[in-house]
């Protein structure tokens, strides 16, 4: 890929008879929306279940004797500890305990995992962990699958409807129900929903058969981005970066306890001094006054005047009924209720720090 070349999906075909209107994301040709616009895209996955085609997205099979201590020191995770299907957010690290990726790693087997990766990080999280492996009896193996995700409240009934029951599948597991597919009970959205990466002449059917039920329709970038903000949802790139920790990032959550005080994780040693020290800043939500969405890149000040945060992703919520926005902002700032101020081209919009998620989550856990 050279210049403004992208990678095409390949079910693009079915995009574009759909009526998609398409634009460029993380090197990849995208649908951005369909005919029924934003609003319609993100109310019907919040009331009914959408498709989206997450394609751009990388699945990466991680087997072998040493597979588990391979991802341990790639990971601040334990993966010993997880149950066979089991999921877990985890980050891939710098030294400086920047967060290169977050990704979700299913236990498949004993010795097999499932790494799925970020489009814009794919080739250099196949490379990471590719070179980390010459140390270990590994195999890291990118995979070449076709990826949608079935989001929303009859999400199950759809796929059940089409021949793939879910029932026993709970939030945050995954299995292969077929030979060269995964599917996991995750998701982007705060909804309950599904991720299937499966074979592309396996994806066309199963596209096609699941978009001959009425509560199902495609969802294009823009409604995913405004789902996955109001359920508070990072973004990488945007609300968290290589320059950005899981501390500062209110993400400490991921990381179990024990390795907190002694994993010998890729950059552990500069996490435990950021812990230790107390971040400077964290990640809030921001909800602005009014109805103008306050948008990624601008400067959120207090009262004073006085530089207190930035905003790293914003717009309107359709199922909050107001902007919505995330940010990071000085730590002694940080408490929900803050009055600040988001300066939006010399005006000062009134901005509230406020608790993530903006709307509840509605995994199924149980």
């Amino acid at each position: 890929m050279t210049g403004e070349e992208l990678f095409h999906l390949p079910l693009e075909d079915l995009h574009i008879a759909a009526g998609a209107r398409f634009g460029g994301f993380a090197g990849w040709s995208m649908p951005l929306t369909y005919p029924a616009g934003v609003m319609k895209e993100h109310l019907h996955t919040r009331e009914h279940a959408g498709l989206f085609d997450i394609s751009h997205m990388k699945l990466i099979k991680v087997s072998g004797k040493d597979a588990a201590a391979l991802l341990s020191r790639a990971c601040p995770l334990d993966p010993d500890a997880l149950e066979i299907s089991q999921s877990k957010l985890t980050f891939f690290l710098n030294e400086a305990a920047g967060i290169l990726d977050d990704l979700i790693v299913t236990r498949l087997g004993e010795q097999r995992f499932m790494v799925v990766a970020n489009a814009g990080n794919a080739v250099a999280d196949v490379a990471h962990l590719t070179a980390l492996a010459e140390e270990f009896d590994a195999k890291v193996e990118p995979l070449d699958r076709v990826f949608l995700a079935i989001q929303g409240p009859e999400a199950w009934a759809v796929l059940s409807r089409a021949g793939i029951e879910t029932g026993s599948l709970t939030f945050m597991h995954g299995v292969e129900p077929h030979p060269g597919w995964f599917m996991s009970r995750s998701g982007y959205t705060g909804e309950d929903g599904f991720e299937i990466g499966l074979p592309a002449d396996d994806a066309r059917k199963l596209a096609e058969k699941l978009l001959a039920d009425d509560r199902l329709m495609w969802i294009g970038l823009a409604a995913r981005d405004s789902l996955r903000l109001e359920a508070g949802l990072c973004l990488h790139g945007n609300d968290i970066t290589p320059d950005t920790d899981p501390a500062s990032a209110s993400l400490m959550w991921a990381i179990p306890k024990d390795l907190r005080a002694d994993g010998t994780f890729i950059g552990a040693e500069a996490l435990r001094k950021i812990v230790a020290d107390g971040p400077a800043e964290k990640r809030v939500g921001l909800k602005a006054e009014g109805r103008q969405p306050v948008r990624g890149g601008t400067v959120v000040i207090d009262e004073a005047g006085n530089p207190a945060g930035r905003v790293t992703s914003g717009g309107f919520g359709p199922s909050a009924g107001h902007p919505v926005a995330m940010g990071y902002v000085a730590t002694l700032l940080a408490k929900p209720g803050t009055k600040l101020f988001a300066d939006v081209r010399g005006n000062r919009i009134p901005v509230d720090v406020h608790t993530l998620p903006f709307t509840q989550h509605r995994y199924r856990k149980g």
